[in-house]
């Protein structure tokens, strides 16, 4: 399926800076008038989001899809509304079972005019205006769909930890990694962003609003 106006957010590996991303995008771009969607695909009462124990598993249904009305908490999906996005849903389905709440989060969304989601795994399905990978190459992971995908994304945000430049290999137990090089050498747009300016930057703001025609 192709939207439009779709931007998708995805990531090598958890907790990189993907929802800084998100939020900073919505918050430079706020006139669009977003629709913020946060995926999260559990199994074994263990969160995708950040590997550790919690509520979000989905309980006896194959998804969740919910929407965000609070704007004063921590969750992803507030930040996405305090950043200005007019609204932020929240899917949660079973680890491989994405395709089941498709339609739904396709009903949901398909008259707005600028949506940003944040997952690799929805490339499989749906065609984006924009996909941006955002890599750490401190984070010794690279997630499965982050591996699919990898060659799709039209651009790839690196986050530098050391402040210098960046050389080091990204991978996971099975040695499969790819080196900041290799990222530049497919020819596509980088851009290096650190914590302290929190993942975004104006560079990637304009290459937003260029590919959106904004």
């Amino acid at each position: 399926m192709n939207f439009m106006n779709l931007v998708l957010i995805g990531g090598h590996s958890r907790n990189i800076g993907k929802t800084s991303v998100v939020v900073g995008i919505i918050n430079a771009l706020s006139e669009l008038n977003w629709t913020a969607v946060k995926i999260t695909q559990t199994g074994h009462n263990i969160c995708a989001d950040d590997g550790l124990e919690c509520g979000c598993q989905v309980p006896a249904h194959e998804f969740i899809l919910t929407k965000e009305i609070e704007k004063s908490s921590r969750a992803d999906t507030t930040r996405f509304l305090a950043a200005g996005a007019s609204r932020s849903l929240w899917l949660r389905t079973r680890q491989g079972e994405l395709v089941s709440a498709l339609p739904t989060l396709r009903a949901e969304v398909e008259q707005d005019n600028y949506v940003i989601i944040e997952s690799n795994s929805l490339r499989r399905f749906w065609t984006p205006k924009l996909y941006l990978q955002v890599l750490d190459p401190s984070v010794n992971d690279f997630k499965v769909s982050a591996q699919q995908f990898f060659d799709l994304a039209d651009a790839y945000i690196i986050v530098d930890k050391t402040q210098e430049t960046i050389k080091e290999v990204v991978g996971n137990n099975d040695g499969v990694g790819f080196s900041i090089d290799t990222a530049k050498s497919l020819a596509k747009p980088h851009f290096i962003v650190t914590p302290k300016e929190k993942f975004i930057n104006k560079a990637i703001v304009d290459f937003v609003r260029k590919r959106l025609c904004v």
